[in-house]
């Protein structure tokens, strides 16, 4: 065994079975495919530069991609749909519903080389702050790789569930960059009737990885009008071609109608044709409080609304840091005048040192999020800083159907828990297994101390991550954890799991049946008493008795009994008493490619709802070992050697439902 991964028990009798399960084709010998790792894809228009792509870079044209010839698609499909999101009442007086979004241009990995699924490190901009955004841009790529990038499944999976479309990047760069204007015109080109058929392929490509459409940035200057004309017709129909699909498309103000690039930081009559061709248009840096004011009107006189204009804000350098004009943009004393795009929001990870954990990460990016504060039910007023919590109103998507269910696993971690025991010490990426999460990060209310609260990666009970709350908690104090549209009846529970780490507290769950009666005040919570006599994790069922109706929220409450206070959430569910369903078990499990130690491994889809997929290595001793998760139907796993004595290795799958119940497993081997 290798001794830097920590193991658990198989069910009794597992492992004595495993020598008696039929070997499949490929197992008993037949040749398979080379096992590559996949990569998020990333095309030219049509013509590819001239010499020899560079170490790990494929060239590729996109107007020759087709779905049944792409081998990674299985790897780079999301799987989640988008949710439906509403707008609870403000968690402040200052935060507005209605009026200014968040738009955000990150750059999550290189061009080439960007893993599929997530990759052995926690160090990863693991984006969590999904309830401010309405739109997220997957912004990348270099005239030496390619310029048209789709995003890799887990940033769309997890954006997906909190309601959050993502878009593919077109970058056409400026010749200073490698840019080549021949790789404009070939976006544009016409078949002979007429229409674009680059735009089809483009929608295509969105509709079969699962995302939601395109942002267009045509940089590479010495255009004309002709060529300006052709793009207004692209973009036209690129957007037209979309939306039947579902899909959007974004403009970048660059390009002018003339075809010459010349960044207005204005809505004008040099762009204006390209904003009314598409859904919405991020406003270069350039703007002042003048031309964004007359943008806001221009997009009142087109009858477009002037929140589809979102002003470019370039945190890259400095991050919560960098001085901008609020005023101009989401003033505290009147109506938001435009949208706010943020570029490259990563910062609040890449101006770390190098040593930096994801709690490092998490508290820069809570910063930047939700203030000086670090509370957006009590925005600091002298910040300097106006996070978007303070400006605008936060979103949820935990609503519908019960059952609802979080370990907030923030997508990314130094070991992966399952019932709060180690089943692997590796650090792991994948943020299509993140939860749905706490929209109000974080909103505590007491007339005590306030405590520190963070997600925290030293232990937790499923995935990488649990919320740590630490401090006197010498008055009660009240968490508030998910703003909800659930149903509730006389059956209906909550299942709590936590540990005291140290001191001791008195444990509510807070519940509460209607809004807030105004933006800022605080919910009005029935408290429900958690009885746990014992020590360690603990999961504790409370009815939620005499309560009926729509849950909208709901949270917990600590008094102190012997303080300070160190106290561990690791999961929540609520559900109907009598409903812990069991997902079926996926099908056809086989390993479809295999170059020594280096797998891809595929299935068919689980019937029924399935949250995701989780995949383990059986050993000798009868233990298995966790290797990753997917939502997808296909997953790669290199760098497997074989254990003592082994001739072959057994794996193993299981789907995973919504509340965290594992299907019975379905097994493979592989034959050294």
């Amino acid at each position: 065994m290798n001794p830097t991964r920590r193991t658990v028990l198989l069910a009794a009798g597992a492992a004595a079975l495993m020598p008696q399960l039929p070997l499949p084709a490929y197992a008993s010998g037949q040749a398979a495919a080379t096992a590559t790792p996949p990569y998020a894809n990333y095309w030219y228009p049509d013509s590819l530069p001239s010499g020899t792509p560079g170490t790990g870079i494929t060239w590729r044209s996109l107007k020759t991609w087709t779905a049944a010839s792409d081998t990674d698609l299985a790897f780079n499909a999301a799987a989640v749909p988008l949710a439906a999101r509403f707008t609870p009442t403000p968690a402040n007086t200052t935060a507005r519903s209605g009026q200014a979004r968040i738009q955000s241009l990150v750059s999550f990995g290189p061009t080439s080389s960007n893993p599929s699924q997530g990759a052995a490190t926690a160090d990863y901009y693991a984006l969590t702050h999904w309830s401010y955004l309405d739109e997220l841009v997957f912004w990348g790529g270099s005239s030496g790789e390619g310029i048209i990038l789709a995003p890799n499944a887990p940033i769309v999976d997890a954006a997906h569930r909190h309601g959050v479309p993502v878009l593919g990047n077109i970058f056409l760069p400026p010749v200073a960059y490698g840019g080549q204007l021949q790789w404009t015109r070939d976006l544009v080109q016409k078949d002979a009737a007429g229409h674009f058929p680059l735009a089809a392929q483009l929608v295509a490509v969105a509709a079969a990885y699962g995302f939601d459409g395109w942002f267009v940035n045509a940089e590479t200057g010495g255009g004309n009008t002709a060529l300006g004309t052709d793009m207004q017709g692209f973009v036209s129909e690129l957007k037209s071609l979309a939306a039947a699909q579902g899909q959007r498309v974004t403009w970048y103000d660059a390009m002018t109608v003339n075809g010459t690039v010349s960044w207005q930081g204005a809505l004008n009559t040099s762009n204006q044709a390209f904003f009314q061709a598409a859904n919405d248009m991020f406003i270069d840096f350039r703007w002042s409080t003048s031309t964004l004011a007359a943008s806001g009107t221009k997009a009142d006189g087109l009858g477009r609304s002037r929140y589809e204009l979102w002003a470019g804000v370039d945190v890259e350098s400095n991050g919560s840091n960098t001085s901008v004009s609020w005023d101009a943009m989401v003033p505290t004393t009147k109506a938001h005048i435009t949208s706010v795009g943020f570029y490259r929001p990563e910062w609040t990870r890449n101006h770390l040192p190098a040593t930096r954990t994801p709690g490092d990460f998490h508290a820069a990016d809570d910063r930047f999020w939700t203030g000086r504060s670090l509370d957006p039910s009590m925005p600091d007023s002298t910040d300097p800083w106006r996070a978007p919590a303070v400006s605008v109103a936060d979103r949820s998507t935990v609503g519908g159907a019960l059952p609802f269910a979080s370990v907030f696993n923030t997508g990314h971690g130094l070991r992966w828990y399952e019932d709060g025991t180690v089943t692997s010490d590796a650090q792991w990426n994948h943020l299509g297994l993140q939860d749905r999460l706490p929209s109000r990060r974080w909103s505590v209310r007491t007339t005590g101390q306030r405590p520190t609260v963070t997600f925290d990666f030293a232990d937790a009970w499923r995935g990488g991550s649990s919320v740590l709350v630490s401090g006197a908690l010498d008055q009660p104090t009240t968490l508030d954890l998910y703003a909800t549209q659930l149903p509730i009846t006389g059956d209906t529970v909550a299942d709590l799991t936590f540990r005291t780490d140290s001191g001791s507290a008195n444990v509510e769950l807070a519940v509460a049946t209607a809004e807030p009666s105004t933006a800022g005040a605080p919910s009005p919570y029935t408290y429900l008493p958690v009885t746990a006599p014992g020590s360690g994790w603990q999961t504790v069922t409370v009815p939620l008795t005499g309560l009926s109706g729509t849950l909208h929220a709901i949270g917990v409450r600590l008094t102190a009994t012997q303080g300070p206070v160190t106290w561990r959430l690791g999961g929540l569910a609520v559900r109907d008493a009598d409903a812990s369903p069991t997902p079926a078990a996926p099908a056809n499990f086989l390993i479809s490619a295999a170059t020594g130690g280096n797998l891809r491994f595929a299935w068919d889809a689980a019937p029924g709802a399935v949250r995701h997929y989780t995949l383990y290595r059986l050993l000798p001793d009868g233990t298995r070992r966790f290797l990753g998760g997917t939502c997808q139907r296909a997953f790669y796993v290199g760098g497997l050697t074989a254990e003592q004595g082994e001739q072959q290795a057994w794996f193993e799958l299981r789907a995973t439902g919504e509340l965290y119940t594992a299907s019975a497993p379905v097994t493979v081997a592989h034959a050294w």
